[in-house]
């Protein structure tokens, strides 16, 4: 994107109450923080999207790397055995499905020809024998089933509002996907909306409808009182919005979240009513002074997480 593309003011009439907020750990400047998943322990587990990599951060903010990739990683999520299962694709450019275990070992568990850009992955069902994930696909504008035990996937659903404008479009169409109760909510971050779609008996997809617009939002977490919390990419900012919609900024680009991607909630007592932001610096709409350093971030928000987990 252009420095000198100036946004929709979407925001210009939120309220601000920003969050206290602490940088954890920091990354070199052009570092693409995608993606992140926090194991029962407290650990962070971060996709570097460009390098290929997975990055453990304790919530001190010492750093490791895990795996490196012949691909690339956009989402992640905890499985049902505290392995990773991640979405990208590989060093031929194929979408993949993929497992990360303890040791860093990588395997395949699906591969997607069909399939143009995996993104955000959660679970579909809290059934630890029979676990099964959703992952939105931001150039097809569709979302994809994986059942885990048969290692099958299908199509769960396709919709114009999973779509971009056009397919001549750069930017991700449906991009974050987290499931809250009943309902499942997807942003498709090309169109600036947020969407919620009924999952119907079976775990079979009703009809999505819009939630939220104009509002652009790359991955979100929920708390569990049902507030949504929300990374907006190169709007710089972390936002609340309510189960009525409402939104709030909680942090803006003084806070450390410059090209905010992700949020996920702690989950040992000293950081269970936080949140994560991690970020890429502000990579596809540099701030003024350029590109500057990949934070991981946390904000007190005050509010426990909400999570749909498998087990």
């Amino acid at each position: 994107m252009s420095e000198t593309l100036t946004l929709p003011a979407i925001y210009a009439n939120a309220p601000v109450e920003l969050a206290a907020h602490q940088i954890v750990a920091s990354f070199p400047t052009y570092t693409f923080l995608e993606n992140l998943a926090i194991a029962p322990d407290g650990t962070l587990f971060v996709t570097s999207h460009e390098a290929g990599q997975i990055l453990c951060i304790t919530p001190a903010g010492d750093s490791s790397v895990l795996t490196s990739f012949d691909g690339k990683f956009t989402g992640i999520a905890v499985a049902p055995d505290n392995s990773l299962i991640l979405t990208g694709w590989n060093a031929e450019g194929t979408s993949v499905l993929l497992s990360v275990s303890a040791d860093g070992s990588v395997n395949t568990l699906a591969t997607l020809p069909d399939a143009q850009f995996l993104n955000g992955i959660t679970p579909l069902s809290a059934h630890f024998e029979k676990p099964q994930y959703v992952t939105a696909d931001s150039y097809r504008g569709c979302i994809w089933h994986f059942d885990w035990p048969t290692r099958q996937v299908s199509l769960w659903l396709e919709h114009p509002l999973l779509a971009r404008s056009s397919e001549e479009s750069p930017l991700p169409a449906a991009n974050g996907i987290k499931r809250f109760g009943d309902t499942l909510y997807v942003s498709n971050t090309e169109k600036m909306l947020l969407l919620k779609i009924p999952i119907t008996a079976g775990n079979r997809a009703g009809e999505p409808e819009i939630f939220v617009s104009p509002t652009n939002i790359d991955d979100f977490a929920f708390d569990a009182a049902g507030n949504l919390y929300a990374a907006t990419h190169i709007y710089n900012s972390v936002l609340r919005i309510t189960p009525e919609g409402h939104t709030t900024v909680l942090a803006q680009a003084e806070q450390g979240v410059i090209g905010s991607t992700a949020i996920a909630f702690g989950r040992q007592p000293a950081d269970q009513t936080c949140i994560y932001a991690v970020t890429n610096g502000g990579m596809f709409m540099p701030p003024p002074g350029g590109v500057v350093p990949a934070n991981v971030v946390r904000l007190a928000v005050g509010q426990s997480g909400y999570e749909f987990s498998i087990g």
